[in-house]
């Protein structure tokens, strides 16, 4: 089966009710949709990727008017973040209605839940009278999709069609947030800052990222990592270290390396950071080199996430 790339809404649509997989733009990463509310259909992402069943998924609504069909409640503080991050790159955890599958939540009584902010995606689900379960759409553990052509590169003849919706425009997975209980918590650093969250709600838990059992997608240690080894830390250190070796170089602001060297924002901007950071992690993985090194940016702002991938995606 070759895989089709093509802006056809409806025709991804009618892949969707027929129980197919299609890979999906949205504002985060791409993501390998299908129906939710479809156990079979759910076991196929999980197959199609190579994904652990431990692992929970997020389900991507298009609409407010249909949060209530999934969950059981919606908190104030919930309701408050919505109102300000909806649709956008904030996924909610609350407790969950017996229509979603418990693969889709690993057995767990809440569901991740949002709703995307690309325009694609939402008219998208808004054609379907079901959510779709879209985990990122590349082989477990991989650098996330930011394109249609990466999905091609990794998924090309596994799934039938994938929905070209242009470059993400974050490019970072979404901040999850768990409202399921009186202390909110975040689960996992992304697209909408800690900072920002608070804003709205207050102080909020932030919990340890690195699980072997996660309540929710992107919390396992070793994850989004290249194939070649990454090493992070003090770039000139690293450079020495292994100077006998063929290395690459991805940097936030400033260039050690005169050779294979990507500038993650030039002008030190968080957000153009966030929107590079998976595209040159893929650019450095395909040069002929043994090692990537990596440095951390400013923990502030959308640097938490980006921070949380590249340790993530190094050797430990």
């Amino acid at each position: 089966m070759e895989t089709i790339i093509s802006g056809d809404i409806n025709r991804a649509a009618e892949l969707l009710r027929a129980g197919s997989l299609v890979a999906i733009p949205t504002e985060t990463v791409y993501g390998l949709a299908g129906n939710a509310l479809d156990t079979p259909c759910v076991a196929k992402i999980f197959a199609a990727k190579n994904r652990p069943s431990f692992d929970p998924l997020i389900v991507h609504i298009g609409s407010l008017e249909t949060l209530n069909d999934f969950v059981t409640e919606v908190p104030e503080a919930a309701l408050k973040l919505i109102q300000i991050f909806w649709p956008g790159p904030l996924t909610l955890v609350l407790k969950k209605k017996s229509v979603i599958p418990d693969l889709v939540t690993s057995g767990q009584e809440t569901v991740a839940i949002r709703m995307p902010a690309h325009p694609l995606a939402l008219e998208l689900l808004n054609k379907l009278d079901f959510p779709l379960a879209a985990p990122s759409a590349n082989p477990f553990g991989y650098i996330s999709p930011t394109t249609a052509n990466h999905v091609n590169a990794q998924l090309n003849g596994g799934i039938p069609m994938i929905l070209d919706g242009g470059p993400c425009k974050v490019g970072l997975e979404s901040t999850i947030l768990d409202c399921s209980k009186a202390q909110l918590r975040v689960l996992r650093a992304g697209g909408i800052s800690i900072e920002d969250i608070e804003k709205i709600v207050g102080k909020v838990d932030i919990a340890n990222s690195s699980s072997s059992n996660p309540s929710a997608p992107g919390m396992l240690e070793n994850h989004y990592s290249p194939r070649k080894p990454l090493y992070l830390g003090n770039p000139q250190e690293l450079i020495r270290e292994f100077s006998e070796e063929k290395i690459a170089v991805l940097s936030f602001e400033k260039k050690y390396h005169e050779h294979n060297n990507l500038i993650l924002s030039a002008k030190g901007d968080l957000a153009e950071a966030a929107q590079n950071l998976f595209g040159f992690l893929r650019q450095l993985d395909q040069l002929n080199v043994d090692k990537i090194i990596a440095e951390e940016v400013p923990n502030i702002g959308l640097g938490r996430a980006i921070n949380d991938r590249l340790r993530r995606a190094s050797k430990k």
